[in-house]
């Protein structure tokens, strides 16, 4: 049986993800495309592509399936370069892109009858990125969703499933609106706020400069997302401007209302303002994995002393207990002198806890 063979084009953190989870497969052939010459060399190299191919229009001739690993505005474009190549075959082409409505807007102006489009957007992510970020497990357990279009059959669908199937990732199906209206909630603007809260810092550090030292703690944690790529997140916004404008709006409104509150010391309503916000992120889904990486963080008080790091790291990697991260927090809330490990997964974070507390680690997950 012939090799399914697969272009990925982009091989940044997800598209370089998706090559690595493919190529598990004896059944597929996948050809790499990027701009960056070291990009495709440690591809190559590390046995993430099978080949590397200079030109996109050549090297979709030759292909089954086209998966499109880059920014919206530049899918778009490739898409329109796609599109007037002459196949003699039919190729499923899809992309990994967080605003669907125009990818599926440009997707329904193609005129190429051998190509058949699903979009797609898997909703996983890093705070790393690059090729050198890609990991196999990226997309596990987390929603991938999948926006055809009216020429996609369900065979189609279930074709591109199939060779998606290794991501262990939750398929659901979505149209473009409702998608880039819940992305717009629970991702796009989250990161649009932090990064305001980040300015307003930064403007009161000419007031008080050791703002610099007590943002190591919680502030960091809740702004961590605005240190993704400033220039993905600007073509995000501009592509899902309409929903982030009422966002805006709605948020400006829910600001306003609470700061009368405030003004106006409303004890009860303020109360219930925020034990409702607790009750709701509480019951928030913490197995699966949403639009926003999250980070399975454990926090250690350790000694002022020689080695003391290096004995917590020795004691998790005794019982092959894998960390993400590790950092020294000099200040959080109330405490200080804490090490934060952060975990791949929930449950490493919980074993990790576990082997810790047994050897008399002060230990504390922070929900």
């Amino acid at each position: 049986m012939a090799k399914q063979r697969v272009l990925v084009i982009g091989l940044g953190l997800i598209g370089g993800s998706l090559a690595k989870v493919i190529a598990q497969s004896n059944n597929c052939h996948i050809i790499g495309y990027d701009t960056d010459d070291k990009t495709i060399e440690f591809a190559c190299m590390n046995g993430i592509i099978d080949e590397a191919c200079t030109s996109i229009t050549d090297a979709v001739k030759q292909v089954d399936v086209v998966i499109l690993g880059t920014p919206i505005s530049e899918t778009i474009t490739i898409m329109q370069q796609i599109d007037a190549v002459s196949l003699d075959h039919p190729i499923i082409m899809t992309d990994v892109c967080s605003v669907k409505s125009s990818i599926m807007m440009a997707a329904r102006q193609l005129t190429n009858d051998k190509i058949i489009f699903i979009g797609g957007h898997p909703m996983a992510g890093s705070h790393k990125k690059g090729i050198m970020a890609a990991k196999v497990h990226l997309f596990e357990n987390a929603i991938y969703v999948l926006t055809p279009l009216v020429n996609s059959t369900n065979t189609h669908v279930e074709k591109l499933k199939n060779l998606l199937k290794a991501t262990k990732s939750n398929f659901i199906m979505l149209n473009p609106n409702e998608h880039d209206e819940m992305t717009g909630v629970i991702s796009h603007f989250p990161h649009l706020i932090a990064s305001s809260l980040v300015h307003q810092a930064k403007k009161w550090e000419h007031t008080h400069t050791f703002i610099p030292k007590l943002a190591a703690g919680g502030f960091r944690d809740i702004t961590r997302i605005a240190s993704s790529n400033p220039e993905m997140w600007q073509d995000i916004f501009y592509h899902n401007r309409n929903k982030m404008s009422k966002l805006l709006g709605e948020w400006i409104t829910e600001m306003t209302e609470l700061k009368l509150l405030l003004e106006q010391n409303e004890t009860k309503q303020m109360v219930s303002y925020l034990q409702q916000a607790k009750e709701y992120r509480d019951g928030l889904g913490k197995e699966d994995k949403g639009a926003i990486p999250s980070f399975h963080d454990l926090y250690v008080d350790i000694p002022d002393q020689s080695g003391a790091i290096a004995s917590v790291v020795q004691t998790l990697a005794a019982k092959s207990i894998s960390i993400k991260n590790i950092e020294i927090l000099e200040i959080r809330d109330s405490m200080t002198g804490v090490l934060r490990l952060s975990f791949p997964t929930e449950t490493g974070r919980l074993d990790g806890c576990r082997i810790l507390q047994k050897k008399g680690y002060d230990v504390i997950i922070d929900e």
